[in-house]
């Protein structure tokens, strides 16, 4: 078993919470960051990606790399210059990485990453497998780049395993809390035509499918990280209203507005991602939360 676990991203909410159940498993835990870290039970090396600099300590006595950084997707609108910035965070992160470790004895052997359901693009009712072929838009593209700069791991004899990332859903944070907001105010609404798949996952699978691909060595490759059940943007809309004992009465946002406001970013919400679980689940994962009520209940409880 894996004992040494290096973390990138590692201010995110789902390393946050990674770090803490290794922690509680007795692993040791060290983070690449571009800042120090406040957790005295992790040790936090420091790293700065633009400038390709990266200190060498980071994999000493490290068996596992979980890659979690990356700038986010919808926090800022979608520029030439933050688009770059976006794919050079996935993409030049991991090669400096692999550059050091190129270079230096080491004792990594599993390299495990996200990446995001984002890569099929919009695909209405199609069933997506992890085999489906990548859309083309920009999302695609970036998790294309992001996936094949992972996957140069292999040349250095790594195991090397792939999580599409779906929708997560999380307790005070993400994109539950920007959905709600407007529910919560009373003028939330399904968007565009409220048909498109949403392949939502409750933040408790997410972390616990990380957590068996680091203790699984013989898992490597390509899965979606999504719920067995993915529902459409009017359901989740309807659900999270429910939950917060609000009523949607307004007519859905069309997309055009959406378009309007959101430009190129618009897509996030407007594509349709149908993601099946089902390789996952025959790998021998159990998800907690295999209904969208079930996960919501345990959020807002």
């Amino acid at each position: 078993m894996s004992k040494h676990i290096l973390l990138t991203g590692a201010t995110g909410l789902v390393a946050s919470k990674l770090t803490q159940l290794l922690l509680d498993k007795g692993y040791t835990v060290s983070h690449l960051s571009r800042k120090p870290g406040n957790n005295p039970n992790v040790k936090t090396h420091i790293w700065d990606i633009d400038r390709s600099e990266i200190d060498d300590q980071c994999i000493d006595g490290v068996d596992t790399i979980v890659h979690l950084a990356g700038a986010g997707i919808a926090d800022k609108r979608w520029t030439d210059k933050r688009k770059k910035e976006i794919i050079n965070s996935r993409v030049k992160s991991i090669r400096l990485i692999y550059e050091l470790l190129k270079n230096k004895v080491h004792k990594v052997s599993s390299v495990i990453s996200a990446s995001a359901t984002g890569y099929y693009c919009d695909r209405s009712d199609e069933l997506l497998i992890e085999d489906s072929e990548p859309g083309n838009d920009f999302l695609a593209n970036c998790c294309i780049q992001w996936e094949d700069a992972v996957n140069e791991g292999k040349k250095l004899g790594l195991r090397v395993l792939i999580f599409r990332t779906g929708v997560m859903l999380a307790p005070g944070g993400g994109a539950l809390e920007k959905m709600a907001a407007p529910i919560k105010l009373g003028v939330g609404s399904p968007l565009g035509n409220g048909k498109q798949w949403v392949p939502w996952i409750h933040e408790q699978d997410v972390i616990g499918m990380y957590m068996f691909g680091i203790e699984n060595t013989g898992l490597s490759g390509i899965y979606n990280m999504a719920a067995p059940n993915p529902v459409t943007n009017k359901q989740l809309t309807q659900a999270i209203a429910k939950q917060l004992h609000r009523s949607l009465w307004l007519p859905n946002i069309p997309a055009f507005v959406l378009k309007l406001f959101l430009g190129e970013m618009s897509s996030i919400v407007l594509g349709s991602t149908k993601a099946s679980a089902q390789k996952i689940e025959e790998a021998g994962f159990k998800f907690k939360y295999t209904t969208l009520t079930v996960a919501l209940n345990n959020i807002y409880q």
